[in-house]
């Protein structure tokens, strides 16, 4: 089992404008499997220690060095921590405290020194949503299941929601082949049916109102279909679970959403690549990334795709923009492409964390989609 604590947007957001000197970034690669997680403790501890020489080597004094290292240390001496991981852990760490979050997807070691927080990797995590919700819709039985990227899936309480098919018809069953008001058979069958998937659909109006989340069926033909045909949610995902009957478990239908909700962030993907193509060619697409980071300066940054892997160490100019390369990392810069996302955030923009190979343009470390042309 994935132990996950996914942080929020405004979570992501808050630590990109933290500012502290020094402010320490540590990511490692983690294991669900306590017996294994051994590793990643040891990958930890060694990147704490270059931290320390990075720190000492930029001058800092040791009173902000020394409860960097005992706020770190102390979280390596916490076996109940170590026995509940993930994926991946990401470490915030400054001498005033500590936030860590347990990450699903598979993240390279990382570290950096600097005055600002390394969020960057943090950003596939909230790419590759993990929110959602699934109907479990049968003749016999319905229920709204929340699935969630960082707790367990609950059934969420839908007022007026029908119990069954055979409620919502008023009969006893809507097998019968009986006639009556002019309809039985599988003709009645279908009516009722409908009747039915539509009256799911009004109970579930006001809990979804407002909200973007993929709502995904799980459902047999032909309630799948049928529910297909009435359904006024704007997020009812394309693809169902299949082979799932109303008593299966909350957390089994959580399991089985996992692989659809990771499709349908591939499909972002592929539709903002899309889109970048089409912005290029009107003069408000770059993959420059002294360009990029003028325009999310100035706030015309609409969509950043970056690459999750890539550091490019350096400074931005808090005012015009200007990027100033360097020859390495050390304390007195920080990474460039984490720095513009930021600012993307910012300004109300959108920031998507992708691997290389799904960079728009044929890679690279970023590509910005402009609000206007630079």
């Amino acid at each position: 089992m994935l132990y996950v604590d996914i942080p929020t947007e405004a979570e992501v957001k808050a630590l990109g404008a933290r500012r502290a000197r020094p402010a320490v970034s540590l990511y490692v690669p983690t294991t669900p499997e306590t017996q294994h997680v051994g590793q990643a403790r040891i990958e930890l501890g060694n990147l704490l220690k270059d931290a320390e020489a990075q720190m000492q080597a930029a001058g800092i004094e040791k009173r902000a060095i020394w409860p960097i290292s005992e706020q770190v240390g102390d979280l390596l001496d916490d076996d109940a921590f170590w026995a509940h991981q993930a994926r991946s852990l990401a470490v915030f760490v400054t001498p005033e405290g500590m936030q860590t979050f347990r990450l699903p997807n598979h993240l390279k070691p990382l570290l950096q020194v600097s005055d600002r927080f390394h969020i960057k990797p943090l950003l596939r995590a909230l790419a590759v949503g993990q929110h959602a919700f699934v109907l479990v819709l049968a003749e016999n039985a319905v229920r709204l299941v929340e699935v969630f990227p960082d707790l367990p899936a609950q059934t969420v309480k839908v007022p007026g929601m029908p119990k069954d098919a055979a409620s919502v018809a008023g009969v006893a069953n809507v097998n019968s082949r009986s006639y009556s008001r002019r309809i039985g058979g599988a003709e009645g069958q279908a009516v009722h049916l409908r009747a039915y998937a539509r009256a799911v659909d009004a109970a579930l109006r006001p809990v979804l109102s407002g909200r973007s989340e993929p709502l995904i069926l799980a459902a047999a033909e032909p309630m799948r279909s049928l529910f297909r045909s009435v359904c006024t949610y704007g997020g009812l995902a394309a693809q169902a679970i299949e082979g799932f009957a109303g008593r299966d478990s909350d957390g089994a239908l959580a399991e089985a959403a996992r692989p659809i909700l990771d499709a349908l962030g591939a499909e972002r993907i592929k539709a903002l690549a899309a889109l970048y193509d089409a912005r290029a060619g009107e003069g408000r697409a770059t993959r420059q990334i002294d360009l990029a980071a003028r325009a999310a300066t100035a706030g015309a940054v609409e969509t950043l795709l970056v690459d999750i892997d890539v550091v490019v160490p350096g400074t931005v100019d808090e005012v015009t923009g200007a990027v100033t390369l360097a020859e390495g990392q050390g304390a007195d810069t920080y990474g460039v492409i984490d720095e513009i996302a930021g600012r993307t955030l910012l300004h109300g923009g959108q920031v998507v964390a992708v691997r290389a190979d799904e960079v728009p343009g044929s890679g690279g470390p970023l590509a910005a989609i402009l609000r206007w042309p630079v």
